[in-house]
């Protein structure tokens, strides 16, 4: 219904270069929490950073099915914090860069982000508050032909070897959410210091937080126009949510079969365990919810694919696949008993890695309220463009 010839092909490719370039260095990048940058060149050799980006800009061009197995691929390397690099690169960093760089921006930025010899990551949260993003403190204030720019962002994935982030920042500190900007700010300027978070899970990526003292920014740097960053920021977050969605029923598939592949072959009693009929019945029940929720996103993707506003959709795809893909880990790793809990298996990394689900792009909690204003209250959202919606009517 949604994948041709053609992407099938492509996750081929994709799997077998996954397995041959990346998964003999997984351990090593676990171990150290730093990514070698050979990697990022040779995603942008084979095209992977740019499927979703124009021609014009080096890109593919291609429709958001590749995006879907590009994302469901790299969950199956168990390595959540690798697959966060790379998707918060191209799916965070990269979206604005697509969607409100101006020509001289993508030629700069853009293009060499689809090469891989640049590394992009965003900066929304801070460490005073993530979903209220009105209440952001970080400043950025005119002088001349610069923007000065003070404050702190934290849980940024690329933040500690990345080489640009997407930064958003208040120009107009009264104007509430209709004062934040968008920049453009390289990580190597003075002023900008970068903290390496120490995480539970997702030990490959570096997660940073940063501090920017009296950074300078040439006011070319700006994004859109001042007081645009809201409207930006809003109309990414659905993607943002739907790309967390898709990763959580992946790695739940993913955990599914390789607990199912343990039971064939773990004996208790005289019998394979799979045998049993408490644990058939839970397995049912976990593939069940996994095939729900990847349904559901594939629907979703195709709407977003015809160019539909799916906030409504993409909410509701990573609040309920984050929950049933934390729930599936956390019965798969009972599958394994003792084995679940030691490290050199692979449900212990994903168990951990996973936890973050519920909890980045905005928490369960959060979502649970914008659904709620959307479907209770009766709010309606629509593309920036045609209305920058306030604060209260997202939260």
């Amino acid at each position: 219904m949604y994948f041709s010839e053609e992407h099938h092909l492509f996750r081929e490719s994709l799997r077998d270069f996954l397995h041959k370039e990346v998964v003999p260095h997984i351990e090593k990048w676990e171990e150290t929490g730093t990514i070698d940058r050979f990697i990022w060149k040779k995603f942008g050799e084979m095209g992977y950073f740019g499927l979703a980006t124009s021609e014009e800009y080096r890109g593919l061009d291609l429709d958001l099915f590749y995006t879907v197995i590009l994302l469901e691929e790299l969950q199956r390397i168990n390595s959540g914090g690798f697959a966060a690099a790379i998707w918060a690169h191209v799916y965070l960093a990269m979206t604005h860069l697509n969607k409100n760089a101006n020509e001289l921006q993508k030629r700069t930025y853009l293009t060499p982000s689809v090469s891989g010899e640049k590394i992009g990551c965003l900066g929304i949260t801070e460490p005073f508050g993530g979903s209220d993003v009105a209440g952001m403190r970080t400043t950025a204030v005119r002088q001349g032909d610069n923007y000065i720019i003070n404050g702190s962002k934290t849980f940024i994935t690329n933040g500690v070897y990345g080489d640009y982030v997407i930064l958003a920042a208040k120009t107009d500190p009264a104007a509430g959410n209709k004062g934040i900007s968008i920049f453009i700010v390289d990580l190597n300027l003075p002023g900008v210091t970068a903290n390496k978070l120490n995480k539970l899970g997702w030990r490959a990526s570096d997660t940073a937080e940063l501090a920017f003292d009296n950074v300078v920014v040439p006011a070319t740097q700006l994004m859109g126009e001042e007081g645009m960053g809201f409207g930006f920021i809003m109309e990414a977050f659905a993607l943002e949510r739907l790309v967390m969605g898709i990763n959580a029923h992946a790695r739940a598939e993913f955990a599914l079969e390789y607990a199912m592949q343990y039971m064939s072959e773990r004996e208790a009693f005289g019998k394979a365990i799979n045998q049993f009929q408490a644990l058939r019945h839970r397995v049912v029940d976990l593939h069940a919810d996994i095939d729900m929720c990847k349904q559901y996103n594939y629907a979703v993707v195709h709407k977003m694919d015809r160019g539909e506003y799916v906030v409504r959709e993409a909410t509701i795809s990573k609040l309920k696949s984050t929950k049933i893909a934390d729930e599936v880990i956390y019965h798969c790793l009972q599958f394994l008993g003792g084995y679940g809990y030691i490290e050199d298996y692979p449900m212990a990394r994903m168990f951990r890695d996973s936890r973050l689900g519920p909890i980045g792009g905005g928490t369960s909690e959060i979502l649970k309220e914008i659904i709620a204003k959307i479907i209770i209250d009766k709010k309606e959202y629509r593309p920036a463009s045609v209305k920058v919606r306030t604060n209260e009517e997202i939260f």
